[in-house]
């Protein structure tokens, strides 16, 4: 019983840094993009998302640094908030922050 429940807690820890990373570079990139970009795109405002993937970052090192066992709700909320941002702002964002010249249905051109 004793080998199952160790098993479960590496399993976690590892879930955990996984989630730890994807909340890290959702927290990054949304540092690097520029503050009109969020409302050229109609998203919410680049402070509104720096607090939510912020808190998921803290949310996300309590989980992995403090042990705890077991994924819980705010470690759950956490991730999607992270993933929210990386699936639809991010994409978003990133269009409407382009490199210069015009974006063709191919790219830019």
């Amino acid at each position: 019983m004793t080998l199952v429940l160790t098993i479960q807690a590496y399993l976690y820890l590892a879930l955990g840094i996984v989630a730890l990373g994807i909340e890290v570079w959702a927290l990054s990139d949304c540092v690097r993009r520029p503050g009109t970009a969020f409302e050229a795109a109609f998203k919410r405002t680049k402070g509104f998302w720096l607090a939510l993937t912020g808190g998921a970052v803290v949310v996300g090192l309590l989980s992995v640094l403090g042990g705890a066992g077991g994924f819980n709700l705010f470690q759950l909320v956490a991730i999607i908030a992270a993933c929210v941002y990386l699936a639809d702002v991010k994409p978003a964002v990133s269009q409407t922050s382009g490199r210069g010249g015009s974006q063709g249905p191919y790219g830019p051109w």
